[in-house]
């Protein structure tokens, strides 16, 4: 058996710096959440002192099961000492057990960013280590431009992550920062660098600007490295960090190496795409193992062959990944996909049933239009439970109508000012509600609440906690195709639903009433 190798995932700091992602509070906790469901071995949490949200994110960090959470920092500053220096105490008091600590690797970087001679620069480390190995039960040395430095001074490289060593750190962490550097090159720097570091406690973080960086982790780890970093999903600044999907699924699917996920591999594919979700991103159908279209054939002649033999043009079972086979021109694909989501809701059907196909369609025409059920289980559920269970539903929708306004206040300012009104069956009764709020979707639930209300009392449970919009046809501007979706909660459970439409009220509405459904549903 191979030495087992563990994953750190740096998505809630390296994949901030993505172009076009932010991650909120709830984002992060969601995410953290997730990573640690499957099997991540750390999951580093962001830079407490660097901002506000990673500072919220660390007084309310979330109770991991599996995973280690890891706080950011680096060492301590120039004329400053380790105890008084108040970012690097910032992390070292953020409330977890181990901490990830940048230094600069390069004397390129010590002369002429930090402007310090290369032996203050050895002290800096050696104070900043030793000071919080004394406090923290794990350090990692995050040996920054590592490769760069050791290219240019392979001494002195090697000096800095010795010295790291020495003082402490239970990780030595081997970066390419700047994403240069190519396979062929690692063989050398490793084994130069297990002459002063037991590989048991190396690491490696690649960046991808060569696009090589699940390559190079997977040559590290061939080479001893025992730790791997990255992102899911490839997030990062500029090209990004190596993709944790790919690096994983090629150690435990192809190359036999034990890791916490070995377990949860098949879970990668549901894990990458809610993630994308919960930014709000369009997941890229080809990506390797957990893209739409890693298993998809068109064209008669390999959809022929596939159908005889899948092994002539898949290098795994889909099945492993948690994705599954898509054959273009066929009216099957995703039909096991289905049937087993229909098992799990004990919905128990033959897989033959036409039911079961004529629900295929169903969905493939919902994903059509815009529906994405990976991240919003709860309005599959209800589509599921219609078709098949033919739910009786809790009110049913005559008219709503919103209106939103901009008024001057007694100050002469403008304020937005929003009015919606609600008229619902219960029962075959007609019930009309107004009510005000400071939006539309705000006004819009608080009318259906005060008509639902007196029906059922425990919709004073239910809790908004989260409505993101995206556009999915941008070509069409401001007449664009919009997809909300809104995560709800009660006293049980938390679950997301989804809304489509060319108007964002509409699609509001539509993922607001699965919402309200799904809550009734299940605290009947």
């Amino acid at each position: 058996m191979k030495k087992k190798i563990r994953l750190y995932d740096s998505t809630l700091r390296d994949g901030a710096q993505t172009k076009g992602v932010n991650f909120s509070l709830d984002d992060k906790i969601r995410i953290s959440n997730i990573l640690d469901e499957i099997g991540i071995d750390y999951i580093e949490g962001g830079w407490p002192g660097a901002n506000p949200t990673d500072d919220k994110f660390f007084r309310s960090l979330p109770k991991l099961k599996n995973a280690k959470a890891v706080a950011f920092g680096m060492m301590r500053k120039r004329g400053e000492s380790s105890h008084n220096d108040p970012g690097l105490n910032a992390v070292l008091n953020s409330g977890v057990s181990s901490v990830c600590l940048v230094g600069k690797s390069w004397d390129f970087h010590v002369e002429n960013a930090l402007k310090i001679s290369q032996n203050e620069n050895l002290d800096m480390i050696s104070d900043t280590i030793s000071f919080a190995a004394t406090r923290m039960e794990e350090v990692l040395f995050d040996a920054e431009h590592f490769f760069d430095g050791y290219k240019n001074n392979p001494l002195y490289a090697i000096q800095t992550i010795k010295r790291a060593f020495e003082s402490g750190a239970s990780w030595i962490i081997l970066c390419d920062t700047n994403g240069g550097t190519l396979p062929y090159e690692l063989k050398n720097i490793i084994e130069n660098v297990k002459k002063e570091i037991p590989e048991k406690q190396l690491g490696v973080h690649f960046h991808n600007d060569t696009d090589n960086s699940t390559y190079n982790s997977i040559e590290s780890i061939r080479n001893g490295v025992a730790q791997v970093q990255g992102t899911f999903n490839g997030l990062g600044e500029r090209c990004g960090n190596a993709n944790l999907v790919n690096v994983a699924a090629n150690l435990v699917l192809k190359m036999g190496y034990e890791c916490n996920l070995k377990k949860n591999i098949s879970k990668l594919t549901r894990t990458s795409r809610l993630i994308d979700e919960t930014l709000n991103k369009e997941s890229s159908g080809n990506l390797p193992f957990v893209g739409s279209a890693a298993f998809a054939h068109k064209g008669g002649l390999h959809i022929s062959a596939v159908e005889r033999d899948p092994k002539s043009y898949e290098h795994i079972d889909p099945k492993e990944i948690g994705n599954e086979r898509v054959l273009v021109v066929s009216n099957q694909s995703g039909k096991s996909n289905i049937f087993n989501k229909l098992k799990k809701l004990k919905i128990n059907l033959n897989s033959k049933d036409k039911k079961v196909i004529d629900f295929l369609e169903t969905i493939k025409k919902q994903e059509f239009l815009g529906y994405a059920y990976d991240g919003a289980e709860a309005s599959f559920e209800l589509l599921a439970i219609r078709k098949f269970k033919k739910l009786k539903e809790f009110y049913s929708l005559e008219s709503f109508k919103v209106s939103d306004e901009k008024r001057k206040d007694s100050n002469n300012n403008f304020s937005p000012f929003s009015e919606a009104s609600v008229k619902i069956l219960v029962d075959n009764k007609e019930f009309y509600s107004a009510a005000e709020g400071n939006g539309p979707i705000h006004a819009l639930d608080l009318a259906l609440r005060n008509a639902l209300t007196k029906f059922y009392p425990n919709i004073k449970k239910l809790n908004l906690i989260d409505y993101k919009v995206r556009i999915l046809t941008p070509q069409d501007g401001t007449k664009a195709l919009v997809r909300v979706r809104i995560e709800s909660k009660n006293e049980e459970a938390k679950w997301s639903t989804i809304g489509v439409s060319y108007n964002v009220i509409d699609a509001s509405y539509i993922a607001l009433h699965d919402s309200i459904t799904y809550h009734l549903l299940k605290s009947q």
